[in-house]
């Protein structure tokens, strides 16, 4: 089955890439980097399928169980736009132009220290290097490195002034997954790329468990009273166990106002949070948003965090570096 689904996205690939990719690449004059252009196609694609599974699954999900009524329509079109951005490429288009000269040295340094030459789907031949069988060990290894990444987004202050803009949506939806700082995706997505490298994780392999992980998260944000049940909250994330993470003064602190820390920082496996005691599995649906959007702070006001793109990528820098 996973052999065929390859088959088929190989071949959508390279229709997309030879009739609409390649032409434009070699009209503005970037014939040398075709190679690059084919795997960005690839890319590509996975966020159209991922957009229109978003639009006839998720999305009459939501109008069926909704948790609240929708009454911020400016902030979920803010939330759509960086669905866009991501899942179509253009933030990874914007990463190769700015950054790839820097990865690609990091890595060549790493492989030229002996880092990189280790596959882990070779381990077992005959059994790892099944292709359903090394997708999952590869989602399993990145989902773990994610729970350790989205511990330290709510643990170290620099890092939760920039990752607190994806927990100030107050009107989650499937659209909110990529609602981040574009400072933190990078920071999230060179330590992945890094992993995903020193472990052998091929290209197409790389690309499914990213789609794969995506699609999960948009479920997971969706406005949708769902869980999973006492078996199914434990073996999977639902959008009920992910809400809670998201919920204003139980999710995402440790000890009350002003403290970081939280629970259920599971990407796609709750394991993790019962392995190292951050689970949270209460049956409830809390509204969500950051304490301090809607208590005053010390100057007697909410903080904000923005209203428009460019607004909230602004304030997180200057949280970052202590201005707001």
């Amino acid at each position: 089955m996973i052999d065929w689904l390859t088959d088929v996205f190989s071949a959508m690939q390279g229709w997309l890439f030879e009739t609409a990719v390649q032409p434009l690449v070699y009209a503005i004059g970037l014939g040398g980097w075709a190679e690059d252009a084919f795997d960005a196609t690839g890319w590509l694609l996975v966020g159209v399928i991922q957009i229109l599974v978003l639009l006839a699954v998720i999305g009459p999900l939501q109008r069926w169980r909704a948790v609240e009524a929708v009454t911020d329509r400016r902030a979920i079109r803010i939330d759509v736009l960086y669905t866009l951005i991501h899942r179509l490429g253009l933030f990874r288009l914007a990463l190769f132009f700015t950054l790839q000269p820097l990865f690609d040295d990091l890595l060549g340094n790493l492989r030229m220290a002996g880092w990189g030459t280790f596959h882990l789907d070779e381990a077992w031949p005959g059994v790892t290097d099944v292709p359903w069988v090394a997708f999952a060990i590869y989602l399993v290894v990145l989902d773990f490195v994610g729970y350790w990444i989205h511990r330290g987004q709510h643990q170290f202050n620099w890092w939760w002034s920039l990752h607190s803009l994806h927990h100030s949506q107050r009107q989650m939806t499937m659209w909110s997954d990529d609602r981040n700082h574009l400072l933190d995706d990078v920071i999230h997505d060179t330590l992945i790329v890094i992993v995903a490298q020193l472990i052998g994780v091929a290209p197409g392999q790389f690309i499914a468990v990213v789609a794969f992980t995506q699609l999960s998260e948009s479920l997971q944000h969706a406005n949708l009273r769902l869980s999973f049940g006492a078996i199914g909250e434990r073996l999977w994330v639902s959008p009920r166990f992910h809400r809670l993470h998201h919920s204003i003064g139980l999710g995402h602190e440790s000890h009350g106002r002003s403290t970081l820390g939280g629970h259920n920082f599971g990407v796609l496996l709750p394991w993790w949070d019962m392995l190292f005691r951050t689970a949270n599995f209460e049956n409830r649906y809390d509204p969500t948003g950051i304490r301090d959007q809607v208590e005053p702070g010390a100057d007697g006001r909410p903080r904000d965090y923005g209203q428009g793109f460019w607004s909230q990528q602004w304030l997180g820098l200057k949280r970052l570096f202590g201005r707001a």
